[in-house]
This record gives structure tokens, sequence and C-alpha cells, in this order.
């Protein structure tokens, strides 16, 4: 009985060791339990950080990216040098193009209204111009050669549709063999036509000329008459070469409108006018009747010389102050001093026998038919 106790309590001890054992190792096992259990609560928080962080740097690139693309943007109309010069290339020949059209354009469409102007206001512009013309042209004359009011009508009536200087070229010929009227009325069509072959459309010409030249033997006894309502009946005579004869040969004032003359006045926006007649009454309302021929050949001259059609050389115009349509021609002083024409480039005039004044300023006669010129 007494051995029962002993072994109860050895029994109990070995209980207690087990269960201590247990405990130790359920202890063991607890604290990496919970040492874990906070590592695991920690990531998401560490997790959530670098997701914080790392978004910012995510984001980062980003609007780096935007500031780099966007910058090239901001800076693409700085271009470079060589962007530069193709530019500043281009853009010249562009405005020239420009220019040219609307120097081909003012000529075949009606003007556009320019800034407002005062009838006041337009006389002492139209005026000025004309002095300024005056001169720049004091030799300013009729570039037809003739010796008698018959060569300055006959000579204007094949005028048309050529040059002075060809008209010049081949009246000498045709004036000798028939120097009046008279002579002129009876000659053979077509030894006439060969003569004035050169001057294009011969057969109307030489139609025109010996119907003229009959229309004064039977009408004016063979003298050319100085007044307009005669000299429009007679064949190929219109108000433009009627005007040419009563001012150049009998010193009665007369505008003349030819195609320079109706070019220049609508570009100067003296007139708005296209036909002849309106564009002649339009014009001489704004001066003095007796500055009517002389007008007419400072314009004329002009429009020979420097306000070409298509090209002006606006960079050496001397009126290019009082110029509603200066720019269309080439503004460029060196480039413009190249188109200009006759005396004022250096070149022969159209007549062969130029009055005094114009070679005493330089003038050059031009050569015959045929002759090659030294310009």
């Amino acid at each position: 009985m007494k051995k029962t106790p002993a072994k109860t309590t050895s029994a109990k001890k070995a209980v207690a060791k087990k269960t201590a054992k247990k405990t130790a190792s359920a202890a063991k096992a607890a604290v990496p339990a919970k040492a874990t259990e906070p590592a695991e609560k920690a990531a998401p928080a560490k997790r959530a950080a670098s997701a914080k962080k790392a978004a910012p740097a995510k984001t980062a690139p980003a609007k780096t990216a935007t500031a780099k693309t966007a910058a090239p943007a901001k800076t693409a109309p700085a271009t470079t040098p060589t962007a530069k010069s193709a530019a500043a290339k281009t853009a010249p020949k562009k405005a020239t193009a420009k220019k040219a059209a609307a120097g081909r354009a003012a000529a075949e469409k009606p003007v556009a209204a320019w800034k407002p102007e005062s009838r006041t206001a337009l006389v002492r512009r139209a005026r000025r111009i004309d002095r300024e013309l005056a001169e720049v042209y004091p030799y300013a004359h009729p570039e037809l050669d003739f010796e008698n009011p018959f060569q300055l009508l006959v000579a204007t009536v094949l005028s048309a549709q050529t040059t002075d200087l060809r008209v010049n070229q081949t009246t000498p010929t045709l004036f000798a063999k028939y120097p009046t009227p008279e002579e002129l009325a009876e000659a053979n069509p077509e030894e006439v036509e060969e003569i004035l072959r050169p001057c294009g459309f011969f057969r109307a010409k030489t139609k025109s000329v010996i119907g003229l030249s009959k229309g004064l033997v039977e009408s004016f006894g063979g003298e050319v008459p100085g007044r307009l309502e005669d000299l429009v009946k007679l064949p190929g005579v219109g108000r433009k070469t009627a005007f040419v004869v009563l001012g150049n040969a009998f010193g009665r004032p007369g505008i003349t409108v030819d195609t320079h003359f109706q070019r220049l006045v609508r570009r100067w926006r003296w007139t708005e006018e296209t036909e002849p007649d309106k564009i002649e009454a339009a014009v001489g309302a704004l001066f003095p009747k007796s500055e009517w021929t002389d007008l007419s050949h400072h314009v004329i001259w002009h429009g020979r010389r420097m306000c070409h059609a298509r090209k002006p050389a606006c960079g050496v115009c001397p009126i290019a102050p009082l110029c509603p349509a200066y720019g269309e021609g080439e503004t460029d002083p060196e480039k413009a001093k190249k188109l200009l024409k006759y005396e004022k480039g250096g070149f022969p005039g159209q007549r062969l026998k130029p009055p005094q004044a114009y070679l005493d300023a330089g003038g050059r006669p031009a050569p015959p038919l045929g002759a090659v010129s030294g310009a």
C-alpha cells in the first residue's frame, strides 16, 4: 500500500514533464507564429508604402515624358537656321508670284477700291504724278518718225499691234516711194503690202493707208484735216490716232489712250473705267486741257520704260510714294534697274531720227531695219 503513492507521484511527475514539454514546444511554436503575424501584418503596410512610393515614380516619368514632348511643340516655331534659310528663299518666290499675278490681274480685272480719297485729293495726286514724270522725261515726244501731218497719220495707223520701232524702220521705204496722199492713193496694193510686211497685219494695213489717202484726196484736197470729227471719218482712223495727229502735228491738245495709258491710269487709281472713251473723259477731267498732250507722252513713256504690264520696276520708280500699286513689281532697286528699257536702261530708243533734246539727254537713235543694235 505504501508503494502506490510513490507510483502515483512518479506518474504525476511524468505527466507533468510531458505537459511541460508540450507547453514548451507549444510556446516555441507560438513565438514564431506571433513573430510572423506582425510580419505578415507589416507586409501589406510595406507594400502599400512601396506602392505609394512607386506610384509617384511611375507617374513622374509620364509627366517628364509629357514635358519633354511638350517642349518641342513650344519650341517648334523657333526653326533651325537651315529651316529659316529655306523659308527665306521660298518666301520671295511666293511673293514674286503673287505680285506678278496681281500685276496681270490689275490689267485685266476691274480696279479694286483703294482707301477713300476725296476728289480734291485725287486731282492733287494725279497732277503731282504728272509733274514728277515731266522731270524724269523732259524730252518726251511722239516715238514715231514723221516730217509732216500725212506721215504721222500713216505711221500712227501702222503702229497698231506692233511697236513704234518697227514702224519707224518700215516707213522710210514707204514714204520714199509714196511721199504724198495722191501717190499712195494710186499705189499698187501688192507693192505696198510687200513694204508693210514687217509691220504685221500688212494686208489690212495696206487697205487702211491706201483708203485714208484716197479719202484725203477726195474729201480734203490731199491735206490732213485738223478737226477730230473729220479725222475719224477716214479709214483706219479712230480717236486715239486722231488725238496723236492733232496733238503732235497741229498743237491741239488731246489724250492718247493706248494700252500703256489705260494700264497706268487704272493702276494709279485715277479711274476705274475700262473703255478708252470713258478713260479719256475721266482723266481729262483731272487736268487742264492744255496739258493733255504732254500728259499722254509722260504716261506712255513711263509705261514703256518702267511701269511694265507684268513686272513693273517699282524699286526705281520716281512716283512710288504716290502709287497705290507699289509692290506689284520688283521692289529691290538693283533688280529693278535691270527691268528698265530704252534710254533708262542704256538701250537705243524707238526713233531713227529722234529730237535733239532726246540725244542731249543721253538717248540713242534706233537702228534701221535689218541692222544689229549695239545695245
